[in-house]
């Protein structure tokens, strides 16, 4: 049992999350409320048609298409929620943003009033989520409920042993619809979209030159904007500013 302050107004009220509650994140223990699990992956579902439009993340199957922005969806009700976005229904008065949903809505404006209303008992530490604190929460209790069947390798969240899943199964749920290229998580997915986009967010605060990878930011600020020279040669001694110098000069 974990406790957050919650705050409404001048008041605060004391609540009480459990680590592992199911109505925030899913419960490992809980089979016999979802009793379709999928063969791939192992997650379990409460209904069978919830399983068949998971197990399309596995085919690749992606049969609802947003005309507008050409996004893929795995049913009817996720693009017609996404279709929210393209209009003024859920808009934000503030910055303009449109969402999802009502909800996402009230928890956007959260970004511009500075509202965390759950507070960690132990660190202090603020959330506008109630499921951002409950992750947050295992840290202290150090709780890692998800445990692979493969490997027996435990992780604090249940998307974590999912991704962990697929060293195993070799399983890239992420495509690209411009190439057709995979990956097996959407972070690699959404920096992969920059190739075509042309997005380069990682601007250099010395030359403003932009980059579309934070790791080519460093990489471009060590060997331009700085006489550091990190890497050493094993054979000779002699100091290079990249890791790519070095092996260039190993080589020779």
């Amino acid at each position: 049992m974990t406790c957050c302050v919650y705050y409404t107004g001048e008041s605060s009220v004391e609540i009480k999350i459990e680590a592992d509650s199911n109505d925030i994140t899913e419960h490992p223990r809980d089979d016999k409320s979802r009793p379709y699990v999928c063969t791939v992956c192992g997650k379990r579902f409460t209904r069978k048609d919830q399983l068949a439009n998971h197990t399309k993340r596995h085919t690749g199957e992606n049969v609802y298409s947003c005309p507008q922005c050409m996004k893929h969806f795995l049913s009817q009700s996720g693009l017609s929620c996404h279709k929210n976005i393209h209009t003024s229904k859920y808009k934000c008065t503030e910055c303009g943003r449109c969402c999802q949903s009502s909800t996402d809505l009230a928890i956007h404006r959260r970004c511009h009033s500075g509202e965390k209303p759950f507070e960690c008992t132990v660190c202090s530490k603020r959330f506008t989520l109630a499921s951002n604190f409950v992750v947050h929460s295992r840290i202290h209790s150090e709780q890692k409920l998800y445990k692979c069947h493969v490997c027996d390798k435990a992780f604090s969240l249940s998307g974590h042993l999912r991704r962990h899943v697929r060293v195993h199964t070799g399983d890239k749920e992420y495509k690209c619809y411009m190439c057709d290229k995979a990956f097996n998580q959407s972070s690699n997915l959404k920096t992969h979209m920059r190739v075509h986009t042309g997005n380069k967010p990682y601007k250099c605060s010395v030359c403003d030159k932009s980059f579309g990878h934070s790791n080519s930011l460093q990489t471009h600020k060590l060997s331009v904007h700085s006489n550091q020279r990190p890497y050493q040669c094993s054979s000779c001694g002699k100091l290079f500013k990249t890791v790519t110098a070095l092996k260039r000069h190993e080589k020779r």
